[in-house]
């Protein structure tokens, strides 16, 4: 039996799974998101995050967009079997351009979290997830502590990294709208999907995981 840790994206959970399905032999875990330390950055964080993976076994690493990013630094000091990211990017290059300006502005400290999660909460309402699952993801995000996203949005900023983990798996939605697909190179491409696909687009996803997994 394989542990395979998932790790949410910025004001996400382990709800964020709730469709997930892995093939037999293979072991649904969950990495928390714990209160980060003034100043830490993106790294230091991941690394203590591993206090909740038992590196002593085999085990696999699953990142949803910012865990996705975590995964990748994790993988940095205790490498997995495989590492698979879900609308992420497995190096700082592939972010957005834009997000720079951000950055240099830093807009995170100019608006509240509220300004970030009211407007994730009216997105919901748009798009194309079954109503019960946009009720949950906009239950998902209100619940969110606003201190976090306002400092995993700095932390996801400030990312530096040119490093790949291999082997690495990479499914992206073809219209990702946080990390665009031209900028990145993803394994897998599901048509149509935007960057909830982990929500909107399980089928696929698990398909996927029974199509890669048994490698293992």
């Amino acid at each position: 039996m394989i542990n395979v840790y998932f790790i949410s994206g910025i004001g996400g959970d382990r709800r964020l799974f709730k469709h997930v399905r892995l093939p037999a032999d293979f072991q649904i875990r969950y990495v928390d998101w714990i209160n980060p330390k003034k100043n830490e950055t993106l790294p230091e964080y991941a690394l203590r995050l591993t206090e909740q993976i038992d590196t002593a076994q085999p085990f696999i690493l699953a990142g949803v967009s910012m865990g996705g990013i975590i995964a990748v630094e994790i993988a940095k000091h205790f490498p997995p079997v495989a590492t698979i990211l879900i609308s992420s990017v497995p190096v700082s290059a592939q972010i957005p351009r834009y997000y720079a300006v951000a950055r240099f502005l830093r807009i995170s400290t100019m608006l509240p979290a509220s300004f970030f999660k009211g407007a994730s909460v009216l997105k919901r309402y748009f798009t194309r997830e079954k109503e019960e699952d946009k009720k949950l993801l906009r239950q998902i995000i209100r619940d969110g502590d606003p201190w976090f996203i306002k400092w995993a949005l700095d932390a996801v900023l400030d990312w530096r990294n040119e490093d790949i983990p291999h082997p690495l798996w990479h499914i992206h939605g073809s219209r990702d709208e946080i990390f665009p697909m031209r900028l990145t190179r993803p394994s897998h491409i599901i048509p149509k999907a935007s960057h909830m696909l982990i929500i909107s687009h399980a089928a696929e996803i698990n398909r996927i995981f029974r199509e890669i997994l048994p490698h293992y």
